[in-house]
C-alpha cells in the first residue's frame, strides 16, 4: 500500500443489510448452509484459545479439491477481499497500470489507488480483447459483478496465456464461480485466483477465503501473507464447507431453478434483465431506480443499487434465493408500478 495514496481514496458502497425484519435481496449470499456447520464451529471454540496452526493443512488440502490444484499453491486468507488486496499489493507499485472492468467490484480500483497504481477501465466484455502489455496486473471477474455473465473458459485461458507472454499479472476475481460448472484459472502460470467462501455456503461473517497462485507471485503473496490470517473457527469451517461436494451441487441447481423464475417474473413484468450465470440478476428498471428501491423497502424488500456501479444508471441487482423469496419480490413489484 502506497502511504501517499490513502488520503485520496474512499470507501465503496456494497448492498447487505442487518435488519431481521427486511427480505434482503441487496447482497448474494446463499440462505443455507451444509450440514454440520454449526457443529464445527461450536467444538471449534477451544482451538481458538490458542492461535491456528499457520500451516493450514487441512484448509489449504480441501481448498486444493475444491479448486482443482496443489495445496503448496493455495493461499489461505480471511476471504476474498484480502486476497485481491494481498495480490494488488505485491504486484502493483505507484505510477503501474492496472487493466479492469467495468461495470465490476468496486474494491479493484479503490485497491489500485491505495497501492498508487492507475486504474485503466474498459468495458467488462471487451476486457480479453485488449492487449495486456504495459500493464502491471489486469483483474476479471468471472461470473462478473454485477452484470451476472461469464466469458467463456478458452477466451479466458487465451487472454491468461497473453499475460503471461507480456509478463502481466492477471486476477481472477471467482467469488461466484463456484455457483456454476465453470472450471477455475487455478494453476495457470500467470494467473492469481481469489476465492470466498462467503457466497456459496452463506457465511459472510466467517471472513475466510484464498488466493491460488504459483511461480514468482505465487512465491510474493506467500512470503506477504499475514501470520495467522484464517481464524481457527473460520479454517475449521472452511475445509468442511469445502468438502461438501453434494452442497454445492445441489446449490447449483437451486440456483439454476430459481434464477429463471425470477427472470422469468421480472420479464413478464417488462423489466429488461441482463443475461446472468450468477446468483444475482441486474435489472433495468427505468428512469426512477431510486423510486423502486425505496418503494421496494417500504415493503420490506432490500435490493442492490446498481447505479454506484460504474457506467450504470436505471440498474438494480436482485439476488437470487429461494421461491418464497421471488414470489415476494414479484408481489411486492406489482404494488410498486
Amino acid at each position: 500500500m502506497d502511504p501517499d495514496s490513502v488520503d485520496g481514496v474512499g470507501r465503496v458502497p456494497h448492498g447487505s443489510s442487518d435488519d431481521p425484519d427486511v427480505l434482503d435481496l441487496s447482497a448474494n449470499i446463499n440462505p443455507r448452509t451444509p450440514d454440520g456447520t454449526r457443529a464445527v464451529y461450536r467444538d471449534a471454540f477451544e482451538a481458538a484459545r490458542s492461535y491456528p496452526n499457520d500451516g493450514y493443512h487441512e484448509f489449504r488440502a480441501a481448498a486444493a479439491d475444491y479448486v482443482g490444484c496443489r495445496p503448496g499453491s493455495v493461499v489461505p486468507l480471511s476471504g476474498g477481499l484480502a486476497a485481491i488486496r494481498l495480490a494488488i499489493g505485491v504486484t502493483v507499485s505507484p505510477g503501474d497500470r492496472v487493466l479492469l472492468p467495468a461495470p465490476s467490484f468496486g474494491e479493484y480500483a479503490r485497491e489500485v489507488r491505495l497501492a498508487g497504481g492507475e486504474a485503466v477501465v474498459v468495458p467488462h466484455d471487451a476486457i480479453l480483447e485488449r492487449d495486456p502489455s504495459g500493464y502491471a496486473m489486469a483483474i476479471v471477474c468471472t461470473p462478473n459483478n454485477p452484470t451476472g455473465e461469464c466469458p467463456p473458459e478458452p477466451a479466458l485461458r487465451s487472454f491468461a496465456d497473453r499475460c503471461e507472454a507480456s509478463g502481466t499479472v492477471l486476477l481472477a476475481d471467482e467469488a461466484f464461480l463456484g455457483f456454476t460448472d465453470r472450471r477455475s484459472l487455478a494453476g495457470h502460470p500467470a494467473v492469481v485466483v481469489a476465492r470466498s467462501l462467503t457466497k456459496l455456503f452463506g457465511l459472510p461473517g466467517l471472513r475466510a477465503g484464498f488466493a491460488v497462485a504459483d511461480g514468482e507471485v505465487g512465491e510474493r503473496l506467500r512470503a506477504a501473507r499475514p501470520a495467522w490470517s484464517v481464524g481457527g473457527p473460520a479454517a475449521a469451517v472452511g475445509a468442511h464447507v469445502m468438502r461438501d461436494s453434494s452442497f454445492v451441487e445441489a446449490t447449483r441447481r437451486r440456483v439454476e431453478t430459481e434464477r429463471d423464475r425470477l427472470r422469468a417474473g421480472l420479464e413478464a413484468r417488462g423489466f429488461d434483465v441482463h443475461p446472468s450465470i450468477a446468483p444475482f440478476v441486474l435489472c433495468d428498471v427505468g428512469k426512477a431506480p431510486a423510486g423502486v428501491l425505496s418503494a421496494c423497502r417500504d415493503r420490506g424488500v432490500v435490493l442492490r443499487d446498481a447505479t454506484t456501479f460504474r457506467g450504470l444508471d436505471r440498474h438494480v441487482r436482485i439476488a437470487v434465493r429461494s421461491r418464497e423469496a421471488t414470489e415476494r419480490l414479484l408481489s411486492v413489484l406489482d404494488g410498486v408500478r
